[in-house]
């Protein structure tokens, strides 16, 4: 079992403490145009009961917007997720997804506004990365390689730099549409399949929370329990009543994701 308690020194750690007292589910518009904007602080973009959102401004990788999405909970790995942990990383696609958008359109237009009602749900941008750099590969100049966070960021990645690219290529990159759908072709009894040229935009996405639980055809369920989850979420419009039952923030030592 493990519990996923803040650790002491963690940098990630402190800045979703940082971030507690804030309204939850809300988000920042970027500060581009005072003198905030030059500083090399955390700049919080969104917070909620699962994720705490900021934007890079000391190391971007990209000059049009590199956003870092940090599991309130200190989560040590990618592989200390079960398969009912899906929608969390659902909602990471969403959040990311809109969060970039923000500052896309804030970068063409810095006088622009936005508004949550204008963030796009689907499918994401072909100029949008969202993923997670997997161990033992790190990004070098963002050294947090025990609390889970996922990078978004968009292209092209103009700051990046051969040595960071090797954290961003195609050996330690893990693309979310990527772990998202092999998540669901795994766990789920759901045969639409999604294919790799077609996990933007997957039939399987249709069908809600698809693999996040698995069973036997006998009607036993196996699912391994999960993060420990909000009573809804906004991000994919869980109401209490179909938010899946989690553990109380503990994991089992198996997981469907690890290899």
């Amino acid at each position: 079992m493990a519990m996923f308690a803040p650790k002491p020194g963690c940098p990630l750690c402190g800045i979703v403490a940082s971030a507690l007292p804030t309204p939850s589910n809300s988000w920042r518009a970027p500060a581009l145009n005072n003198s905030t904007s030059n500083s090399t602080e955390p700049e919080l973009l969104w917070k909620d009961q699962d994720f705490t959102a900021y934007r890079e401004k000391s190391k971007p990788v990209s000059s049009k917007g590199h956003i870092i999405i940090a599991f309130n909970l200190h989560v040590p790995s990618l592989y200390d997720l079960s398969s009912t942990d899906l929608p969390l990383l659902v909602n990471i696609r969403n959040l990311a997804t809109r969060l970039l958008t923000i500052l896309d359109a804030s970068s063409r237009s810095p006088t622009a506004t936005t508004n949550e009602q204008s963030f796009p749900s689907s499918p994401t941008p072909s100029n949008f990365r969202i993923g997670f750099i997997t161990p033992p590969f790190k990004d070098n100049k963002i050294p947090v390689t025990d609390h889970l966070h996922a990078h978004a960021y968009i292209e092209p990645s103009d700051l990046m730099g051969w040595w960071r690219g090797l954290a961003y290529g195609s050996l330690a990159w893990y693309a979310i549409d990527d772990l998202i759908a092999e998540i669901r072709e795994t766990v789920s009894n759901n045969r639409v399949k999604s294919g790799y040229d077609n996990r933007l935009n997957a039939p399987i996405d249709k069908v809600p929370l698809a693999g996040a639980r698995s069973g036997t055809a006998n009607g036993i369920e196996t699912t391994e329990p999960g993060l420990p989850r909000a009573e809804f979420n906004l991000e994919d419009g869980m109401t209490p009543s179909q938010t899946p039952t989690s553990a109380q923030a503990m994991l089992t030592s198996h997981h469907p994701l690890r290899t």
